[in-house]
C-alpha cells in the first residue's frame, strides 16, 4: 500500500493572493513589462488549447496573455513575476505531521497536489513543519501536465512510489479533484468524511483489511 496527501488545504494552510491577476500585474510592473489597461481581461482568457486534464503552467498563460495584447518582455520575467506573487505563508494543519508519520509506518508516502505555478510545491514543503525526506515523492500537476482528477496523476504517483494504482490511498479535501483516484482503483480518504486526526486510525483500519485479504 502507497499513500498519497494532497498539499493546499489537506496538509497546509497557504495563503493565496485574493486578486491573481492583480497581483501577477504587480510584479510584472517590477520587472519592467508592461501591463495592457485589460490585463483583468487578457488574465481571464483561455489562451492554450490543452487536452481535457492537461495543467497549463500558469507563466505560460501570463505570457499568451501578453502576447494576445502585444507586450514583449525580456528574459523569464513572466515566471519571476508569477512565482513572486504567488509566495505563500504557510501553516501545518493540526494532525498533518501524524497523519504522514502514520501512513510511513505503512509504506511509502508522497504529495500528490495540483499547482500550476512552479517552484509552489517546493516553497510551501520549505515553510511547513515537514522535511523534504518526509515524503518518498512529490508529484506535482506542474511538474507532470496533469491535474487531479486526470488518471494520468495518481497513476505516475503510484509509479514514483512502486506500488499498483489500485494499491493507492490518496488523502484530500476536495471530492472533485482527489476522489479521481478512484477512476484508477485507488482509495479516496476525504476530509469532509473523515478528519485529519482520524486519518491514522482510517489508515490501519485499511492496511489490515490488505492484510486480511491476502492471507
Amino acid at each position: 500500500m502507497g499513500v498519497s496527501f494532497d498539499l493546499f488545504g489537506t496538509l497546509v494552510d497557504a495563503d493565496r493572493p485574493t486578486d491573481p491577476a492583480a497581483a501577477v500585474a504587480a510584479e510584472l510592473e517590477k520587472r519592467d513589462v508592461r501591463v495592457p489597461d485589460d490585463w483583468a481581461d487578457a488574465y481571464a482568457e483561455p489562451h492554450i488549447d490543452a487536452p481535457e486534464g492537461a495543467e497549463i503552467p500558469l507563466p505560460a498563460h501570463v505570457s499568451r496573455a501578453l502576447a494576445s495584447r502585444g507586450v514583449d518582455y525580456e528574459g523569464n520575467a513572466a515566471r519571476r513575476a508569477v512565482v513572486a506573487a504567488f509566495d505563500p505563508d504557510v501553516e501545518t494543519r493540526p494532525g498533518a505531521r501524524e497523519a504522514v508519520a502514520a501512513a510511513r509506518e505503512r509504506g511509502p508516502v508522497a504529495i500528490c497536489s495540483n499547482c500550476s505555478v512552479p517552484e509552489l510545491v517546493g516553497r510551501t514543503l520549505v515553510r511547513s513543519a515537514f522535511d523534504r525526506d518526509d515524503f518518498d515523492a512529490v508529484v506535482s500537476s506542474v511538474g507532470c501536465g496533469w491535474r487531479k482528477p486526470a488518471p494520468e496523476i495518481f497513476e505516475l504517483t503510484a509509479d514514483e512510489l512502486g506500488v499498483a494504482p489500485a494499491d493507492l490511498v490518496h488523502v484530500g479535501d476536495d471530492p472533485g479533484t482527489d476522489g479521481g483516484v478512484e477512476a484508477v482503483g485507488g482509495m479516496a480518504l476525504l476530509l469532509e468524511e473523515v478528519s485529519l486526526a482520524d486519518v491514522p486510525d482510517r489508515l490501519a483500519t485499511v492496511s489490515a483489511d490488505e492484510h486480511s485479504s491476502n492471507d
